[in-house]
């Protein structure tokens, strides 16, 4: 059953709307915005109905509030009115509420409006789901024509997945970067991040698959995978439009190879000029590279590869996020003996 909050400072009301939807839906009612927010820790609602006119915090208030939070932005919310005023409207609507009830109101429109955004809530939902499953599905064709082309990498785009995770996660719970990875949709960023290789489709083979090391040209040739990844994410970018998705794929595919100290590629941008996403993906990328055989190179045990990492910290590396690696490198390991 699905549970819808009442928000109204009039005794009548709160009963009067509980009557009209006790048998549909479960009902929670409350005197104030401030008591929704003490229950809003607890319970997350499918829909709020909020009185606009109320003391101390008016619902125009409350609900700029709730689109402020990551955890109650996608909540519906429909304001209870009296005033049957234009601007009031306008207002409302560029807060984000879906719609007006004009008070005294009657159960059978109150009941209409209400399954209206709550079925239109569940299509916008199932949609969403859908493009995710055919955005993955897209990204795993990609990332996987990159890694089978690279024969010396070998599921080094699952691997890098799952150091992102520990390394975003353990980011957050230590509120480093708070602000730049505010909104962050983690499974997203992740997805994002296996494109981060894409540019070496444009890469011949004779060089991707070279038995030895690169000579200086061919090192050359291979550092422009960062650039012709960025190049191929916005021809996407230009035939779908941009979102949050292929923003973060561009970053991560375009940053990766930049250096703290500035003397990285493609741009030379050092310390923060580098995209987040960079700064990220060049720990977990050398990581990989470092503990992996290569035609070119023995692997690097987990104790050598961190080590190198650390020692380079504050020059290669973001030094901030060099320090929650080393904090999570039993967790690195324990991904690189499973994958």
């Amino acid at each position: 059953m699905k549970t819808i909050f009442v928000i109204d400072d009039s005794d009548t009301n709160l009963s009067m709307a509980e009557s009209a939807l006790e048998d549909l839906y479960r009902v929670m009612t409350m005197p104030s915005a401030a008591k929704m927010f003490e229950l809003l820790h607890k319970v997350s609602p499918d829909l709020i109905l909020l009185d606009i006119e109320m003391p101390e915090m008016d619902g125009f208030q409350a609900l700029q509030k709730l689109k402020e939070s990551d955890h109650t932005s996608h909540i519906p919310v429909m304001f209870l009115t009296g005033r049957n005023d234009p601007e009031v409207e306008v207002k409302g609507f560029e807060l984000g509420a879906v719609d007006f009830v004009t008070k005294p109101f009657s159960a059978p429109v109150l009941i209409n409006r209400i399954k209206t955004h709550l079925d239109i809530d569940e299509i916008i939902r199932e949609r969403t789901a859908q493009l995710h499953r055919l955005q993955n599905s897209i990204v795993s064709v990609l990332a996987n024509i990159v890694e089978h082309r690279d024969k010396g990498t070998g599921s080094h785009i699952e691997r890098t997945s799952a150091y992102i995770r520990i390394l975003i996660n353990e980011m957050k719970a230590r509120g480093i970067y708070e602000d730049e990875m505010h909104g962050w949709d983690v499974d997203k960023i992740i997805s994002s991040a296996r494109m981060h290789d894409l540019g070496k489709i444009s890469i011949t083979d004779i060089i991707i698959n070279k038995p030895g090391k690169l000579t200086e040209e061919e090192y050359e040739v291979m550092k422009t995978h960062a650039i012709e990844g960025e190049k191929i994410i916005d021809e996407i970018i230009a035939q779908t439009g941009e979102g949050e998705f292929l923003r973060n794929a561009r970053l991560f595919a375009g940053y990766h190879h930049e250096r703290w100290d500035g003397k990285g590629y493609p741009y030379g941008l050092a310390e923060k000029e580098i995209p987040l996403q960079g700064r990220i993906m060049a720990i977990v990328d050398v990581y990989d590279a470092l503990v992996s055989e290569r035609p070119y190179k023995k692997a690097f045990s987990d104790e050598e590869a961190v080590q190198i990492i650390m020692q380079n910290a504050g020059t290669h590396y973001d030094p901030e996020i060099a320090d929650v690696f080393f904090e999570v490198k039993d967790l690195f390991k324990a991904v690189k003996a499973e994958v």
